[in-house]
């Protein structure tokens, strides 16, 4: 049974009874329901604010380990990547200058991996991490081709150690004609004047001042290339290929004694020293190309001789004269 309520009336001196419209009682109701809702919103946010549910907790530690491990991840990468450095590092520097070959060059060692395409399924995955992840990819991919490129680089050092032996043998690395005294050594490498244009040319060989018919020797082993001929430019001439790059010429001679395709060994007798071709008086012109650039023949001259006979030979071949072939 409803309870009935009252209210003093002062006018009246009288109770009288309260009496609730309809109205009255939907405004309340719908007063009452919009307070509870608000405060039911509140208490939901502040839980989801403050609170997590067991499964969201589990996805939080999850996250945290994955973010732990990913920072090992990234500081191994990093570690490997300056070991590799160290790798290449002494492999152009110390390995390679050994073995006397040029350093890989570092747009090889730096290369790219890959197309804008190559990460495309990781792009396409709606990936909420997506440029960390792809990040890495690029750092793993890029560690592994520069470890192969340095894997095929020392394979080819292994190479060259097994061929050490062979290759120093090959290396044009004494005097080409019998120069104890060292007087014999009349022009050097680099620019001299022409005998006969009287001009200053460059000299891509080294002069020896000889009688005709003086021996002349392989500086090096090596395969004969060929034997030519000619009235003018070098004359008689014998060209040796010694393999690893190195080739020497030997000019102006007044015979030979080899043949093309004759295998020789450092120090046998190929011909005799003339004055065939633009020469302007009996004398060995003989040059050194590695890998095709002519260099100074003098820096392999240390073979066969001391230490003061070397300083020696560099002063006198650094002299400016007349050279003695024109070509």
């Amino acid at each position: 049974m409803a309870r009935i309520k009252y209210y003093y009336d002062t006018e009246s001196c009288r109770y009288e009874r309260i009496r609730v419209s309809t109205w009255d009682i939907i405004w309340n109701s719908l007063g009452f329901l919009t307070v509870s809702l608000i405060l039911a919103l509140g208490i939901v946010f502040l839980y989801i604010k403050y609170f997590e549910s067991p499964e969201e907790a589990i996805l939080r530690k999850e996250n945290a380990e994955l973010m732990m491990y990913y920072d090992l991840l990234s500081q191994d990468l990093q570690d490997a990547e300056k070991m590799l450095s160290t790798l290449q590092d002494r492999d152009d520097n110390i390995y390679r200058v050994i073995f006397g070959v040029d350093p890989i060059p570092e747009e090889i060692r730096s290369a790219g991996t890959g197309g804008v395409n190559r990460y495309k399924d990781l792009t396409e995955s709606n990936l909420i991490r997506e440029e960390l992840i792809i990040s890495n990819h690029e750092k793993l991919d890029r560690l592994k081709k520069q470890m192969y490129i340095q894997t095929k680089s020392y394979d080819d050092i292994v190479d060259l150690a097994k061929n050490k032996e062979d290759m120093l043998a090959s290396l044009p690395a004494i005097q080409p004609v019998s120069n104890k005294e060292l007087r014999r050594l009349s022009s050097g490498f680099g620019y001299r004047m022409d005998p006969i244009y009287k001009t200053r040319r460059m000299h891509w060989g080294v002069d020896f001042s000889l009688e005709v018919g003086t021996p002349v020797y392989a500086t090096g082993d090596g395969k004969i290339r060929w034997t030519r001929s000619s009235f003018g430019g070098y004359g008689k001439q014998i060209e040796i290929d010694h393999g690893f790059g190195y080739v020497t010429k030997y000019a102006h001679l007044d015979k030979f004694i080899v043949k093309k395709g004759q295998q020789v060994k450092r120090g046998d007798l190929i011909g005799y020293s003339g004055n065939s071709g633009k020469s302007t008086a009996p004398h060995l012109h003989y040059e050194v190309r590695l890998n095709g650039k002519k260099i100074n023949p003098i820096h392999y001259f240390s073979r066969d001789l001391t230490a003061d006979e070397y300083e020696e030979i560099l002063r006198l071949a650094s002299i400016e004269n007349q050279a003695l072939g024109s070509y």
